[in-house]
């Protein structure tokens, strides 16, 4: 069993807070264009997919690495089965028009994110976005989560991407209130 299954099946997911946060749920209102294709990668419970279909979105892709989520999102969302991926990230090779990131960058270890930016930008369609929240907390071994600060996140993503936003989150959840930043990055 993976790392992340496990901690689904002990149920060891303090970073879950049963719904969309704040800052995601605003970003998701000004959409326009229902039709956009969005990925939201490692997802968990996927709360934000919930809310994406429940405001007309179709186009709308989860993806995990374990089980567990993927199937507690298929019973809220029977219609959406095939809307599900339970893959690694950097195995996928579709292309989307955004990529929500909500605790999926923090999760990963800090040697691979160089990766990450990497696959973010394969994974992007021309002038296409990755849009959520970084931690903004020292970096350490210690987690997941693991922490980040601005000018990392300038130095990882500055050559694949125009920094349009990365700044305080002024409207996170009360637990990660002066811990967030809220980010749009758009592919080069």
């Amino acid at each position: 069993m993976n790392y992340w299954e496990e901690r689904y099946q002990k149920n060891e997911i303090g970073w879950d807070v049963g719904a969309i946060t704040t800052p995601i749920k605003e970003y998701i209102d000004q959409i326009t264009d229902k039709n956009i294709s969005i990925l939201i990668p490692g997802a968990g419970n996927g709360y934000e997919f919930d809310y994406l279909i429940k405001n007309g979105f179709t186009n709308v892709f989860v993806l995990d690495i374990a089980a567990s989520p993927l199937n507690n999102i298929a019973k809220r969302n029977p219609n959406f089965q095939a809307n599900l991926i339970h893959n690694d990230f950097f195995e996928i090779n579709e292309t989307f028009d955004l990529v929500i990131e909500q605790t999926f960058f923090c999760a990963i270890p800090p040697s691979m994110r160089a990766q990450y930016t990497t696959k973010m930008h394969q994974l992007l369609n021309k002038n296409g976005k990755i849009v959520g929240l970084l931690f903004n907390f020292p970096l350490s071994n210690e987690g997941p989560p693991f922490g980040g600060s601005i000018d990392e996140y300038l130095n990882l993503f500055s050559e694949k991407f125009r920094i349009k936003i990365l700044d305080k989150a002024y409207n996170s959840i009360k637990p990660r209130k002066d811990k967030e930043l809220f980010f749009i990055f758009e592919k080069k």
